[in-house]
């Protein structure tokens, strides 16, 4: 390596319910960071693999190893991010995060993240910094619901895609208008869930999802040389979740089919 002089970092801090233990069974198991963040294979040592499975396809993944894994404390990992945005060679050194775990008054604990690289500077680098910047706000946020409503309970998960012909803002606003949501806090009653809207950001939807199971079901948006699309997430729990799982997701997948392919037609119609 020839010494890459660009520095990119950033860092978020976000405030959980529960014990140090809670919170690190969450973001240091494969079974806890899945039921927040990603299906995730995880060897949990140092030196230990790790594997996020990020998208729909088997090779909608992100893989890495872990670097430090002090209990209760501190995990940290390290991931080929030149190889996962399609630029493998490139001179830059791994993505390096950080989970720091500190006991807080009241019951809670102070969760701070740290991800950082360094490299020559290039356009994709720092497009990749942004969209993570932005990305791990609501990705962090996903810990706090997880550890407030479903605690330590093990997820189902379910996952959708479909590919859209517009822009991703424009793909979201069809997810929402679908969803009959304009507001956070409205209530959504779709294919016989019940739950309300949680959170409403530029190219994401997150609902809450009450009955007939509990979990939180994203929808996000994305663009870029290979197209557009959304992609559907769902973390699914309870006695019941894995058989809802293989029960509706085709039905949720027929929806997403048919919200792009009407977009689609009014867009070539208009």
């Amino acid at each position: 390596m020839n010494n890459p002089r660009t520095e990119h970092r950033f860092e978020l801090e976000l405030v959980v319910p529960g014990t140090t233990e809670q919170v690190w069974r969450a973001i240091a198991s494969a079974e806890g960071i899945s039921a927040w963040m990603t299906p995730t294979d995880l060897d949990a040592r140092v030196g230990g693999g790790l594997v996020f499975h990020m998208g729909p396809g088997p090779d909608d993944v992100s893989r890495g190893m872990v670097t430090a894994f002090d209990p209760a404390q501190r995990f940290a990992y390290e991931e080929d991010w030149a190889t996962l945005t399609g630029h493998g060679g490139a001179d830059v050194t791994p993505l390096a995060t950080e989970f720091l775990v500190e006991a807080s008054s009241g019951g809670t604990c102070v969760v701070r993240v740290v991800t950082s690289a360094f490299g020559e500077g290039a356009e994709w680098e720092h497009e990749f910094f942004d969209e993570m910047t932005s990305g791990w706000g609501a990705i962090l946020d996903n810990l706090r619901l997880y550890l407030t409503h479903f605690p330590g309970q093990t997820v189902a998960p379910m996952g959708a895609s479909a590919p859209v012909t517009g822009e991703p803002d424009d793909a979201i606003v069809a997810v929402r208008d679908a969803l009959d949501v304009a507001d956070v806090g409205d209530p959504v009653d779709t294919l016989g869930i019940e739950g309300r809207l949680e959170r409403s950001i530029p190219q994401h939807l997150l609902v809450l999802v009450d009955r007939p199971v509990a979990g939180l079901l994203s929808f996000f948006a994305y663009g870029g040389d290979g197209g557009s699309g959304i992609y559907m997430q769902g973390h699914v729990f309870g006695e019941h979740a894995a058989a809802w799982v293989e029960r509706e997701q085709p039905r949720w997948q027929a929806w997403l089919d048919t919200i792009t392919r009407t977009d689609a037609e009014e867009r070539a119609s208009a």
